[in-house]
C-alpha cells in the first residue's frame, strides 16, 4: 500500500524531541527521583562571532552531547545523550569524538534519534545501568 508523501506528519524539530523526553522525565521523577537531576547542555544555536567567541572562552566545546544524567549506574558514571531528530538528521565528528571520548572516561554515552530513543535509553539506564540496546 502506498502512501501519499502530501499527507505525511512533519518530523518534529530536535528542540521538539528534546521537549518531549523533559516531559516525560518530568512524570516519570515518581519512579526515578533520579530524573531531577537530568539536564540541557545548551551548546547549540546561531550566535554572533563576538559572542561565540564570548561562549567558547568560558568553556563551550563543540559537539558536547545534548543531554546529561550525572548519577552512576552499573559501573557508569553518568549518562550522555546526543539527541538527534527521528529523521534527517546528521552527527558531526566533533558529536561522534564527544561519545567516544565520554564512553573512554566511564560514562554510558549515546547517539539517540528521536525522544523515543531517548526516553527508552534512559529507562534502561535507570533500571539497570545499561543504556545501550542489548
Amino acid at each position: 500500500m502506498q502512501t501519499c508523501s502530501c499527507h505525511a506528519l512533519p518530523v518534529p524539530t530536535e528542540g521538539e524531541e528534546q521537549q518531549a523526553v523533559f516531559q516525560w522525565a518530568a512524570l516519570a521523577q515518581g519512579k526515578w527521583s533520579e530524573l531531577r537531576l537530568l539536564y540541557h547542555i545548551p551548546n547549540e544555536g546561531k550566535r554572533t562571532a563576538y559572542t561565540g567567541a564570548r561562549l567558547r572562552s568560558e568553556g563551550l566545546r563543540q559537539g558536547v552531547p545534548d543531554i546529561c544524567l550525572p548519577v552512576p549506574k552499573g559501573g557508569y558514571c553518568g549518562l550522555y545523550i546526543e539527541l538527534k531528530r527521528s529523521r534527517n538528521s546528521k552527527t558531526s565528528d566533533a558529536q561522534k569524538e564527544w561519545l567516544e571520548a565520554l564512553k573512554a572516561a566511564g560514562n554510558c554515552a549515546m547517539l539517540c534519534k528521536g525522544a523515543e530513543e531517548a526516553i527508552a535509553a534512559l529507562k534502561r539506564y535507570l533500571s539497570s545501568g545499561e543504556g545501550e540496546k542489548r
